[in-house]
């Protein structure tokens, strides 16, 4: 799937190799197989070994593979070269050192979706999403909480989760994904958070468990009423009416761009 329409990344440990087809049949728009904080230290080589062996028999998926200063990273990148790595989830992503050392370790270059989880991730997120391997930027909300001493995932990280929306603009990349909901049977809290990084301006969530995903992708689409909505403003705006008025509100050129925008998306997805 185009990088730019997926809603929702499920993380699946690969020290679960049972998991794994059950995550791709969870209707989740891309899995994620974890090499990296799923995975224990003693476990990191059969952790690979069991992603190797999916990757050899077909399987197709991101993976995370462990931070570039770490003694696993160089042996998770050789697994990259497979073809069933259809991209490289890259954790403490904080500037060019990471990104240089994947560009370094690959015969072929691939998509790379850096993990912005610290301070420095943050105050480089600008060159981070310019380069061109990078498609998308992740917010990984919890290590950054623990890294800044930030306490609570709401208003505490609206200035965080806003400079994401713009730097991804700026690198000319599609819009952020949010970091995960840890309640896993809260759909409302769940609901509430994908609405909030849906009006700041993100695109999808992470998703650390299969229920999570059919709202996460609800929740990141538009809804009968957007669509509804969408097509009248671009019906009225064909019909040569410049600036109009349509249920008691002024529709003008940005308003008629945000339309179509949501019916285009709606029609590639």
């Amino acid at each position: 799937m185009d990088a730019t329409l997926i809603r929702s990344y499920l993380f699946v440990p690969a020290t679960h190799p049972a998991r794994f087809a059950k995550a791709a049949a969870s209707g989740a728009d891309a899995v994620i197989i974890d090499l990296e904080d799923a995975v224990s230290p003693d476990a990191k080589d059969d952790a690979r070994n069991a992603a190797c062996a999916f990757f050899d028999a077909g399987g197709h998926a991101l993976l995370r593979v462990n931070a570039a200063d770490t003694a696993w990273f160089a042996q998770d990148m050789a697994l990259c070269a497979s073809a069933g790595v259809t991209g490289i989830v890259l954790p403490k992503a904080e500037g060019a050192r990471e990104l240089d050392a994947v560009r370094n370790a690959l015969h072929e270059a691939k998509p790379v979706l850096p993990i912005i989880e610290t301070a420095a991730g943050i105050a480089n997120a600008g060159s981070i999403a310019a380069d061109p391997q990078t498609v998308r930027l992740l917010f990984g909300t919890v290590d950054f909480c623990l890294d800044l001493n930030v306490q609570g995932d709401g208003e505490e990280l609206l200035f965080y989760r806003s400079l994401l929306v713009l730097a991804s603009r700026l690198g000319g990349i599609d819009m952020p994904v949010d970091g995960p909901a840890l309640s896993i049977h809260e759909p409302e809290a769940l609901q509430r958070a994908c609405e909030h990084a849906r009006r700041i301006g993100f695109g999808g969530k992470l998703c650390i468990h299969p229920a999570q995903v059919a709202d996460v992708n609800r929740c990141f689409s538009p809804s009968d009423a957007e669509l509804e909505w969408a097509a009248r403003v671009v019906d009225r705006a064909g019909s040569g009416a410049g600036a109009f008025s349509l249920d008691g509100k002024m529709v003008d050129a940005p308003v008629i761009e945000r339309a179509a925008r949501i019916l285009s998306r709606a029609r590639t997805a």
